[in-house]
């Protein structure tokens, strides 16, 4: 990470699950951290958690669903801090556990659509100026093993998984248009204990330690455009030089 004392990170969906243990890994790793997200009262209580830790923890009122709001966050953000260096679009939702897409109601596809793949879009385009301006930045799009191709073949969770084999399209197709001094990777951390994936085992600690090693990525050696398997925790230590 370029200027690591100085580095500004924005993690969406920070106040609970995968997010919250991030953004305290990289306040540990003495970057600002802005957690994001919609719950002023959940948000706010989970940067006071974190208070004591190397880098600073600062609440930062945004919906990823709501332009609007992902507007003002960039202009808080642009006019309180300077700098975005790195930024994790986290913010999800997963409500069609089992359910097939045929028949589900498509206010819910159009909800999970609007929060898991339009969301990360519409926050990339709101801050990518903030890093173009410095020549420098890390974008991390959290993923499932449910966006594989393979995974369409099985029916069920049908939404959820249209909505992050989408993401991983937006990422290839961002990564062809951006510079080389900005990467933007995704990652699959695997099923993790969060308020989405109560049944399965690894912790919230273990599954941002899947993916935190991109957010401090030095972008050399690696080809462009390379979408992460998250589950290897050795592909994710050789990522500090992923582009």
């Amino acid at each position: 990470m370029r200027d690591d004392q100085n580095a500004v990170a924005l993690v969406t969906g920070g106040n609970r699950g995968i997010g919250r243990a991030l953004c305290k890994q990289l306040a540990e790793a003495g970057m600002l951290v802005l957690l994001a997200g919609r719950d002023a009262a959940g948000g706010e209580e989970a940067a006071r958690s974190m208070k004591n830790l190397k880098g600073r923890v600062d609440f930062l009122t945004m919906d990823v669903t709501d332009p609007e709001s992902i507007r003002a966050a960039e202009e808080v953000v642009r006019r309180q801090y300077g700098r975005l260096d790195v930024l994790v679009n986290n913010a999800a939702l997963y409500l069609d556990e089992g359910k097939r897409l045929t028949e589900i109601d498509p206010s819910l596809l159009e909800l999970i659509l609007k929060t898991n793949t339009l969301g990360p879009y519409h926050v990339i385009r709101a801050f990518l100026p903030l890093m173009q301006a410095r020549q420098y930045g890390r974008i991390v799009n959290i993923s499932s093993g449910y966006g594989e191709a393979a995974a369409m073949d099985h029916p069920g969770t049908g939404a959820y998984k249209l909505s992050k084999l989408a993401l991983n399209a937006l990422t290839r197709l961002i990564a062809s248009e951006i510079t080389p001094d900005i990467k933007i990777n995704a990652v699959c951390p695997g099923w993790v204990r969060t308020g989405d994936g109560r049944a399965c085992g690894s912790t919230q600690r273990r599954g941002s330690r899947r993916f935190d090693h991109l957010a401090d990525s030095a972008g050399r050696g690696w080809p462009k455009r390379r979408l992460l398997p998250g589950w290897s925790a050795y592909c994710l230590v050789a990522a500090t030089s992923i582009t």
